[in-house]
């Protein structure tokens, strides 16, 4: 890939990029059962204050990725749920499998020792990408919600981190 790909944190200022990729996720109706974009105070009270990058290409956003927590509970302080987006006009050119190992080492760095996944099973790209750097598939969750009058399973994946023994 000739593209030259920066990988780093976002704020609040790039919430109307993001939430535009967001969007696009959203119309593909097979990356989350969210059916609007919400305001950046929600969003930034349901994910982690750290580990929130974006990628970059000639200056635009072309992806982000970030991560919420699975639980409340002390227990599962270092589990946390990806969340990763790229815009049509950058796919398939490696943004993807970029974000994602640089999300994988940001986690570790703060701590984190599993990360998961809850991906639409029709969602082929996405559950490759996750396993091709290390997720695997720990089982799905059959009809487990409904989109537009249509019942979607998720596949489920975990990555256990190797250096947070």
């Amino acid at each position: 890939m000739n593209t030259s790909i920066q990988i780093t944190y976002f704020t609040e200022a790039e919430w109307p990029t993001i939430s535009t990729i967001y969007k696009e996720g959203i119309d593909t109706k097979m990356a989350t059962f969210e059916t609007r974009i919400p305001s950046w105070k929600t969003w930034d009270m349901s994910h982690i204050k750290s580990c929130r990058l974006k990628a970059i290409i000639k200056d635009e956003i072309a992806g982000w990725a970030a991560l919420s927590p699975t639980s409340k509970r002390e227990v599962y302080k270092g589990v946390a749920e990806v969340s990763i987006y790229i815009t049509s006009r950058f796919r398939n050119l490696g943004v993807g499998k970029l974000l994602l190992s640089r999300l994988i080492e940001e986690s570790e760095a703060e701590g984190f020792w599993t990360l998961q996944a809850s991906i639409f099973s029709n969602n082929i790209a996405s559950i490759a990408l996750h396993t091709s750097l290390g997720f695997r598939e720990v089982g799905y969750r059959e009809k487990v919600g409904k989109l537009d009058d249509i019942w979607y399973d998720n596949t489920i994946l975990e990555r256990r981190s190797k250096t947070i023994l």
